[in-house]
């Protein structure tokens, strides 16, 4: 049975801030976006982070924003991080960092509280799912410990056992659960050890400027 992509919040490595998108804007999506806060001079006003890299955020904001405002975003407890807004769209926002953050760092740290869902990581590659006998190349464009999105061409069967091979890491049982164009969700047979999920993405991405 298919299920519905959900959109959550999306880490990258990329010291760019992120940008608006705006790819998505099916109302049938599951939203479950990171909490964080956002301080403006001695307010405290919560907000959802929708992407994290280490240049910056977007986030949606439930409070009045303009351009070049000072800000300083709180992603976890106790850490505030200054920056300013650079971009509004609607409720929609982006923060450009003052200095970079440690997106792996703050991966780790996960805090103490329950967490909902497994962090999701922007890492793109190439990776193959194995169908049966047929071995379709595709695009990974964001993985979690629970599982990853690719794009392909090719059809994939809602449903259907694959293995996934991905530069670096051992193959993956894993089963395809969604399917948006051509992005498909494929979620892991077996949660991937955060430790190891984040040693990949130190081999990937290498130590920050």
């Amino acid at each position: 049975m298919e299920q519905l992509p959900i959109e959550t919040t999306v880490y990258s490595m990329s010291g760019e801030p992120p940008v608006d998108s705006n790819r998505r804007a099916d109302e049938r999506l599951l939203t479950l976006f990171r909490v964080g806060t956002i301080v403006i001079g001695d307010k405290r006003e919560l907000c959802l982070v929708k992407n994290i890299s280490a240049g910056g955020t977007l986030i949606r904001a439930y409070c009045t924003l303009k351009p070049d405002m000072a800000v300083h975003i709180e992603l976890k407890q106790g850490q505030s991080v200054p920056g300013k807004v650079t971009w509004i769209r609607g409720t929609d926002a982006g923060i450009t960092f003052a200095e970079r953050i440690d997106v792996i760092e703050l991966l780790k740290s996960g805090g103490e509280g329950p967490r909902p869902r497994m962090p999701r990581i922007e890492a793109k590659c190439v990776c193959f799912v194995r169908e049966g006998a047929t071995v379709h190349r595709s695009t990974m464009h964001n993985i979690s410990q629970g599982g990853l999105s690719v794009e392909t061409a090719n059809s994939l069967r809602i449903g259907a056992d694959v293995t996934v091979s991905i530069p670096g890491m051992e193959p993956q049982g894993a089963v395809v659960r969604w399917k948006d164009g051509d992005r498909y969700g494929v979620s892991f047979n077996s949660v991937l050890p955060l430790a190891g999920l984040v040693a990949w993405l130190h081999e990937r991405s290498g130590p920050i400027a």
